[in-house]
């Protein structure tokens, strides 16, 4: 399985999408630092949302396969600038949290990850569990294609 870093602003869902991806009992608990769980990278919200510690971010980044850009649906706003994803080495996608959530936006939050420069993105539901099953399969198969010779 690829190894997942998770970013986001602090709420979005990050480890409680961690939670529910290991198959855990969901509990509330604030992330104060890098939290490595398998092939999980769950990172705290305020790494995403400030400038300083962002750049630890792209540090973090080497470690992992996938980039995954969670918005919670019921976000007000989009804390990632548009094309943000194409200064990342890794490959990047939105995961959009709370979509059971009654004042969810999904379509909003798509639009949003989106302009951020996601192609692939998943609507998830860490209570209900849906989208999980999609994205863990999405992160057991090997996407990259070995280069055609020349």
């Amino acid at each position: 399985m690829r190894k997942m870093m998770l970013v986001g602003r602090s709420e979005s869902g990050k480890t409680t999408l961690t939670q529910a991806l290991r198959g855990e009992n969901l509990h509330y608990h604030k992330t104060q630092y890098i939290n490595y769980h398998d092939v999980i990278i769950d990172t705290p919200g305020e790494y995403a949302q400030t400038k300083g510690l962002g750049r630890a971010l792209a540090l973090y980044s080497y470690e992992a396969d996938v980039i995954g850009l969670l918005m919670s649906a019921t976000e007000p706003y989009s804390l990632y600038p548009p094309c943000v994803t194409a200064s990342a080495n890794r490959e990047v996608i939105g995961i959009i949290t709370k979509c059971d959530h009654e004042n969810a936006n999904i379509a909003q939050a798509e639009n949003w990850l989106r302009l951020a420069g996601c192609e692939t993105i998943f609507p998830i539901s860490s209570y209900t569990g849906e989208g999980i099953d999609k994205l863990l399969e999405y992160l057991s198969h090997d996407t990259q294609k070995i280069p055609e010779r020349i």
